[in-house]
């Protein structure tokens, strides 16, 4: 997507060299977008707009290949109901904090899950029930029980893969 940022500036620079290249200059295309043009330039803008904003992004997302929401290893990888139920809890609780490969998560305030050492079941579970390392930046107790076993599991077991 990174890429769109520096197309999009040119493709709409083209369309305004179009526009003014089919109306013989500035005035003259000034007066044509004022008069609304003739049909022919009404129904090759629709045509573009239609090539750029439609068929080009819908190739792009076809041509993609499907992905399970892993990466490496972790991508085919069947995960247990336990797992999944962990993986979802992770997306929905944690996933605007945490970095984690696993689900494709890159937050901006918790530490990067797949770069910590030694990410064991027991170590997450201290940290969800302090909140992290205790300094407020994670509130305590943010899933309990059930809920905080299996995204403690989830991330044991996918954290670094």
């Amino acid at each position: 997507m990174e890429f769109l940022i520096v197309i999009v500036p040119f493709v709409v620079l083209g369309l305004v060299v179009i526009f003014i290249a089919f109306w013989g200059g500035p005035s003259a295309a000034r007066e044509a977008y004022l008069t609304r043009g003739g049909r022919f330039f009404t129904f090759s803008m629709i045509v573009l707009y239609l090539a750029l904003g439609v068929a080009v992004p819908a190739a792009v997302i076809a041509s993609r290949p499907e992905a399970e929401g892993g990466t490496g290893s972790l991508r085919s990888k069947e995960l247990s109901g336990k797992d999944e139920t962990g993986k979802q809890l992770f997306i929905q609780n944690c996933k605007s904090c945490h970095t984690l490969a696993a689900v494709q998560a890159h937050g901006v305030t918790g530490p990067n899950l797949d770069e910590l050492g030694g990410v064991d079941k027991q170590r997450v579970l201290h940290a969800i029930e302090i909140g992290g390392t205790g300094d407020g930046r994670m509130p305590p107790r943010l899933l309990e029980g059930a809920d905080a076993d299996a995204a403690a599991t989830y991330v044991s077991h996918v954290a670094g893969r």
